[in-house]
């Protein structure tokens, strides 16, 4: 006979928001570093505050044109693919960019 192990709903849904978030970074990293010219110095970083999630793109100087894209369409399209996953997981969440100065 095996055992089960009982998972509570909210854990399973507390793990399954983690495995998203991390998902999020690691996408926002993978589609930046693609971009950029200084991938090296290039960092996703994420910040809970409450319900909302925060992801802060830190780039060389140099490449923050280059994710922005003109008119910013770049980062729009970027922003919008990962709100757009983020959504489907019931996460609020918003991107920044950073330079590596601030």
């Amino acid at each position: 006979m095996t055992q089960r192990k009982v998972v509570r709903s909210d854990t399973l849904f507390c793990i399954r928001t983690m495995e998203a978030e991390l998902a999020i970074q690691e996408f926002l990293g993978y589609v930046v570093v693609q971009l950029i010219k200084h991938p090296e110095e290039a960092s996703v970083v994420h910040e809970k505050d409450g319900e909302r999630h925060l992801y802060k793109i830190r780039l060389h100087p140099d490449d923050a044109g280059r994710v922005i894209g003109r008119n910013g369409k770049t980062i729009g399209a970027i922003r919008s693919l990962a709100i757009a996953s983020a959504q489907r997981h019931g996460i609020r969440i918003d991107v920044e960019i950073e330079d590596a100065e601030d």
